[in-house]
């Protein structure tokens, strides 16, 4: 049990880094931003909602309030990795590992955190 709670936290932890940096960098970076999602395929205007929902959904797996806001984030964070891991293997520019780590992170903490809520 304790050996889950604490690949629960690592996951969780490595998950919420990676969005959060995410969120940031189109925040503070947001020329980058708009050339990765124009190089993607996406549209630029997603780069500022995509930012928030990302920010709000760390808030709401960490804060822990709301089961179903807990569960919207998890699927909102494994739907963005996919979506961005796909974009990258079709665009094939060889930057899909994050996604790639994004994703075995947004499912092994969802695994884990089912295990450590018992």
């Amino acid at each position: 049990m304790k050996r889950d709670k604490y690949l629960y936290w690592g996951f969780t932890g490595l998950m919420c880094i990676i969005f959060t940096f995410s969120a940031l960098m189109y925040l503070f970076s947001y020329e980058v931003a708009e050339g990765y999602f124009v190089r993607l395929g996406f549209p630029t205007w997603m780069v500022y909602p995509s930012a928030i929902v990302k920010l709000l959904g760390v808030t709401a797996v960490l804060s822990q309030k709301s089961a179903l806001l807990k569960e919207w984030a998890y699927a909102g964070f494994f739907f963005d990795a996919v979506m961005a891991f796909t974009a990258h293997t079709i665009v094939g520019d060889g930057e899909g590992g994050i996604a790639a780590m994004a994703i075995v992170a947004v499912v092994l903490s969802r695994f884990f955190e089912s295990r450590v809520a018992r």
